[in-house]
């Protein structure tokens, strides 16, 4: 099977606040062949200074699709990355730019792919990167780190332009299971493993942010999750007799 980068890779800001940027990012994207950008609310797209920074990308600019949350702007993707500069207890595993596009390059065929930017000032929460397959950053100084949105952009899309080129991409197909289809199961787990006792009412996600690390890691197929989604409806009949959790 052959797929275009151009069609099969979207760049995806989460509430953009400058339409400046939002006008460079377009132009480094035709720079590098990518066509597709999505914005999660954010500021106006018909502002003077995103055309004005856009040049010749405006019809990148004209073609955004505006979506209301992150996880609407990902339910058709399958190879989701979030960027952040930050690690910490919910932000390891990071990849490199290179690294990330080894690993869409491996799985494009049969499948979408999404960049995912944050915010300026702050980017991306944690829970906005638990809605992601994998994390990714560019190494910077030590000194000053932080990085202009659209310098971001035109950094990873530069190595996915350099690591696919802009024509085509052959492989074998495996489609994987799309964000829509994970985020329904990652509910279900939540909603099974509290019914049980295993999560913490108070802080669920404590325990939820690994457990999907763990089934991201295992690049699940439709039918990988249609299988674990049927454990949790037979674990949730099974547990009409529940009377308390392990040892209480």
């Amino acid at each position: 099977m052959t797929v275009s980068m151009k069609n099969n890779i979207s760049v995806i800001l989460v509430e953009p606040q400058s339409p400046g940027n939002v006008g460079m990012v377009c132009r480094a994207m035709k720079n590098m062949g990518l066509a597709e950008l999505r914005i999660v609310k954010g500021c106006p797209l018909d502002h003077p200074e995103a055309y004005k920074f856009a040049v010749s990308a405006k019809d990148l600019l004209e073609g955004a699709r505006v979506f209301p949350s992150l996880e609407e702007a990902l339910a058709d993707t399958e190879l989701s990355v979030a960027t952040t500069r930050r690690h910490g207890k919910y932000r390891q595993e990071i990849y490199s730019p290179g690294e990330i596009v080894q690993k869409i390059a491996a799985n494009l065929a049969g499948n979408r792919a999404a960049l995912v930017f944050g915010r300026e000032d702050s980017g991306l929460t944690t829970d906005e990167l638990s809605l992601c397959r994998w994390h990714a950053t560019i190494p910077t100084s030590a000194e000053y780190g932080s990085l202009n949105l659209a310098q971001a952009v035109l950094i990873f899309c530069y190595e996915l332009f350099a690591g696919l080129g802009e024509g085509t991409v052959a492989g074998e197909a495996r489609t994987l299971a799309g964000s829509a289809a994970q985020e329904a199961l990652f509910g279900q787990m939540e909603r099974t493993l509290l019914r049980i006792g295993f999560l913490n009412p108070q802080n669920p996600d404590h325990i939820m942010r690994t457990v999907r690390r763990i089934f991201s890691r295992a690049e699940l197929d439709d039918r990988e999750v249609a299988i674990l989604r049927g454990m949790m409806t037979q674990i949730d009949w099974a547990a009409d007799q529940f009377k308390g959790k392990k040892g209480q």
